[in-house]
């Protein structure tokens, strides 16, 4: 996996990524921090594709158990150190899924399934922040 990353210039803090598989994304700062606020802090990016790689696994999951799932949201909630490095140490993922007939057990192993062996972010990420998840599942 590789990724580039390039600084917008000496006007600010916007940082341009650029991802092997050929995609574009944006990260800036908060103005206190030279920044102009025009897209996601680099922190943000990184609780952002948590929660894309967590959704990813239950939605892809819950499809191979032949479930019929019709939505997946995660919200999640986190908490970092108050000394740099301000790393996570809470993350709660608050899982909404909607289908037709799905099974309280299976949408709970799936959201189990992803934090405990899928998910490679949450796994890094639990080296320094407590983990946690509620399941909201919405018939539909």
């Amino acid at each position: 996996m590789e990724c580039t990353i390039d600084w917008g210039g000496p006007d600010g803090m916007l940082f341009i990524a650029r991802t092997g598989s050929g995609h574009v994304a944006a990260m800036d700062g908060a103005p206190e921090g030279g920044g102009h606020n025009l897209a996601p802090r680099p922190m943000e990016m990184l609780l952002a594709g948590t929660g894309g790689c967590a959704a990813y696994d239950v939605v892809l999951i819950l499809k191979r158990g032949r479930h019929k799932v019709t939505n997946c949201q995660v919200k999640l909630s986190a908490e970092r150190a108050e000394t740099d490095p301000k790393v996570f140490t809470r993350i709660h993922f608050e899982f909404v899924v909607s289908g037709q007939g799905l099974p309280q057990a299976a949408v709970e192993r799936a959201v189990q399934l992803s934090h405990e062996k899928y998910c490679s972010a949450s796994a890094m990420l639990s080296k320094t922040a407590e983990i946690t998840h509620s399941v909201t599942i919405v018939e539909n």
